[in-house]
């Protein structure tokens, strides 16, 4: 209650969407329609809220880890203070995303989100290898803990409240779309696991002569570390270039082809540069007899649409002889042919001109990335095929990559 109570108020003072929800033809690459501002300020004021709880939660255990003699209570509390200093770090990078684009970054500085994120990944990297380091010497060299009620209740109230701030922090990535946020959320839920653990090491110590406590903090320092890991791993991808999803792109087909002038599109590429800032081309068949006015008139009305949505395009026209011609019939011929290589092939702008001497023929080939061939060799196996056809063809194939691996035909 408390979660979507705070929710709905930073809703209501930033002017982010309040169903806490996108709409259903909204996917996952894109933010709700809000002012970069707006998006900025939300992302504060949840970072601001970790900061508090954090330091709070930093200060209680360190004291009744002191006062335990406990390690793994005290390197719980060093946790908690490196979780207030990667909200501060989050906080950075939502200020630093929300620079307008200048002449050195024409396409924004939304990255700079991901940067953060990054950074936290490798300060819960480096608190998890000290951490490993002190346990070791805890387990060659233990020491008395002292536990009392005070501990377990202090431990049981962090476990409780990580475990809120996950809930918090992952409800408000989702509404603003924050990899920072969601790194966040994933930290949180893991810090919660570690604390139960060290809770459940101070009700088996008050139990049995064994010191778990260096053990504990070993087990501790090691998820910590696959954490970091895996944080590591989900911060890089956006910055590497993560391919979009196929809920994005049916949402750009479906966009693009409802079009009745669109015959199908091809050659999708899509590029984020940090949250809300999204540019992608694509390539939009039309038939050939078409007025160039009209196609362009098309080819504006679609770019409004996604413009709209906070998606810049670049859309490029490819006009496509729809009548029963030669280049026609070729088309449909290979188009059928080529599939005996691998049904997933397709073809486009297929060209063929006739000279004195040859047929030369041009189309471009899209192939999926796991076929198991080079490009020259399905260059080589397509103009086999049309030289069974013209003997005298001179080929000029460009061979695409589909790394989404979709179908696009309309």
């Amino acid at each position: 209650m408390l979660e979507q109570f705070l929710l709905t108020y930073l809703d209501a003072r930033t002017g982010e969407n309040t169903d806490g929800e996108k709409p259903a033809n909204q996917p996952s690459e894109r933010i709700s329609a809000s002012p970069a501002l707006a998006r900025q300020r939300y992302g504060v004021a949840v970072c601001i809220v970790g900061i508090a709880l954090n330091v709070g939660l930093c200060i209680f255990k360190g004291l009744i880890g002191l006062a335990a003699g406990s390690l793994s209570i005290c390197a719980d509390a060093l946790n908690n203070l490196t979780d207030a200093i990667s909200n501060i770090v989050a906080i950075l990078g939502f200020q630093l995303a929300a620079k307008p684009a200048d002449k050195g970054h024409p396409y924004g500085h939304g990255r700079y989100e991901y940067v953060s994120a990054l950074i936290v990944a490798v300060l819960v990297a480096v608190l998890g290898f000290e951490l490993l380091r002190s346990a070791v010497e805890k387990i060659i060299s233990p020491t008395l803990t002292n536990y009392s009620i005070v501990t377990y209740v202090v431990l049981a109230v962090s476990v409780a409240i990580k475990f809120w701030m996950a809930n918090f922090n992952k409800s408000a990535g989702q509404r603003i779309q924050s990899e920072s946020l969601y790194a966040a959320a994933i930290d949180a839920k893991n810090d919660g696991i570690a604390t139960a653990a060290v809770l459940v090491c101070a009700v088996l110590s008050t139990m049995s002569p064994f010191n778990y406590d260096g053990w504990v903090s070993f087990g501790v320092a090691l998820y910590i570390m696959y954490s970091a890991y895996e944080l590591i791993v989900t911060t890089i991808d956006p910055l590497l270039g993560r391919a979009p999803s196929d809920e994005f792109i049916a949402h750009i087909h479906a966009t693009i082809t409802k079009h009745p002038e669109v015959l199908a599109t091809h050659d999708l590429m899509v590029h984020n540069y940090g949250p809300g800032r999204l540019f992608m081309s694509a390539h939009i068949e039309m038939p050939a007899e078409m007025d160039s006015l009209a196609a362009h008139a098309v080819l504006d009305a679609i770019e409004q649409e996604f413009f709209a949505e906070g998606i810049s395009c670049i859309l490029h026209y490819d006009p496509i002889v729809t009548d029963v011609s030669h280049t026609a019939t070729l088309h449909s011929w290979l188009a059928w042919r080529i599939r005996s290589i691998d049904p997933r092939l397709t073809i486009h702008d297929v060209r063929c001109t006739h000279t004195h001497s040859h047929h030369h023929i041009d189309l471009d080939c899209v192939r999926p990335d796991t076929l198991p061939m080079s490009d020259q060799e399905l260059r080589e196996a397509i103009c086999t095929i049309i030289r069974t056809r013209y003997d005298d063809a001179v080929c000029n194939i460009t061979i695409d990559h589909d790394f989404l691996e979709i179908d696009t035909q309309k």
